[in-house]
């Protein structure tokens, strides 16, 4: 199990996180989500050890993570953290670069291992191209499988799948984290994508100004958001009251119907595939809701929540 306890951590004199406790167990998938700058990349340094802690402590099992001051070359042998930037060899092979850390001893072993590794991430044909020819989406590719070579009991991710197209990270996501769940390895995952939060997180954990404001399973989060900034990490949110109470809902849970208290005026359609959103006017406040079709601009419509 994974203990963060009461850590604090400033890099002048302002923290920048502060008083941040969590748990997580072996296996388990932690997505940390929050604006940019509110300290999720911070966290994730500090779980690795690449910073020393003002206060409180780090446990990952028995052995507590410990920061520059105590080891030479900083981080934890049992983990694995892959930044935002790659870190690749540019003058060796895709293959090379994904085996580098692996033992020689055994070339067969290690090769078939590089095969096994470039099949998920789905880079295969790319064994013997020198990594300078690569784009940055198949960079991030051969980082996420070379960080998985030696199967770390903790892997730490900082928006892995940012520079990957839309049409490959979909499957991509779903081959890495059921083989990490197949593996029972650890893994934090820092993400600004809705999408690794609700598909694939175990757990997460809302991020505001360095502190944990939230921690929960997605489907808690996203049905019940105790505010408009964790409702609005999972997309476009209304905030309306309803007898007294501030409620968060989404443009999903929206039907048109032919007489309600709510009556908007439609201002854009905007085609999103399978449906529309369509934002419109309620009271010189902006909201927006689903429809199957677009809607002319100017047309007063009723919805109710369904």
């Amino acid at each position: 199990m994974l203990q963060v306890k009461s850590i604090s951590f400033s890099y002048l004199k302002e923290k920048t996180i502060l008083n941040a406790s969590f748990s997580l167990e072996k296996g388990k998938s932690l997505a940390i989500i929050g604006e940019s700058g509110c300290g999720k990349s911070t966290l994730l340094k500090l779980v690795y050890g690449l910073y020393d802690l003002d206060e409180g402590a780090i446990f990952w099992e028995d052995t507590e993570v410990l920061g520059p001051k105590y080891n030479l070359i900083p981080g934890m042998d049992f983990m694995k953290y892959l930044a935002q930037d790659f870190d690749l060899m540019p003058y060796i092979t895709v293959a090379e670069n994904v085996g580098k850390y692996l033992s020689n001893i055994d070339s067969d072993k290690k090769w078939n291992r590089v095969k096994e590794l470039l099949e998920i991430v789905e880079m295969e044909d790319f064994f013997d191209v020198k990594a300078k020819y690569l784009s940055g989406g198949q960079m991030q590719r051969v980082a996420i499988a070379r960080v998985l070579a030696l199967e770390p009991e903790v892997l730490l991710f900082d928006e892995p799948f940012s520079h990957i197209d839309n049409f490959r990270k979909n499957s991509l996501r779903r081959k890495l984290f059921a083989y990490l769940k197949e593996k029972q390895i650890t893994c934090l995952v820092a993400t600004h994508d809705s999408t690794d939060v609700l598909s694939f997180a175990d757990e997460v954990l809302v991020m505001k100004n360095g502190e944990i404001t939230e921690y929960g399973t997605p489907k808690t989060l996203y049905q019940n958001p105790k505010s408009k900034y964790i409702a609005s990490l999972f997309g476009d949110v209304n905030e309306l009251k309803i007898d007294g109470k501030q409620k968060y809902i989404y443009p999903h849970q929206f039907e048109i119907v032919d007489k309600s208290d709510i009556k908007v005026e439609v201002l854009n359609s905007y085609f999103r595939g399978s449906h529309y959103l369509i934002e419109a006017k309620l009271n010189n406040e902006i909201l927006f809701f689903e429809n199957n079709s677009e809607i002319k601009k100017a047309t007063q419509v009723h919805l109710k929540i369904k």
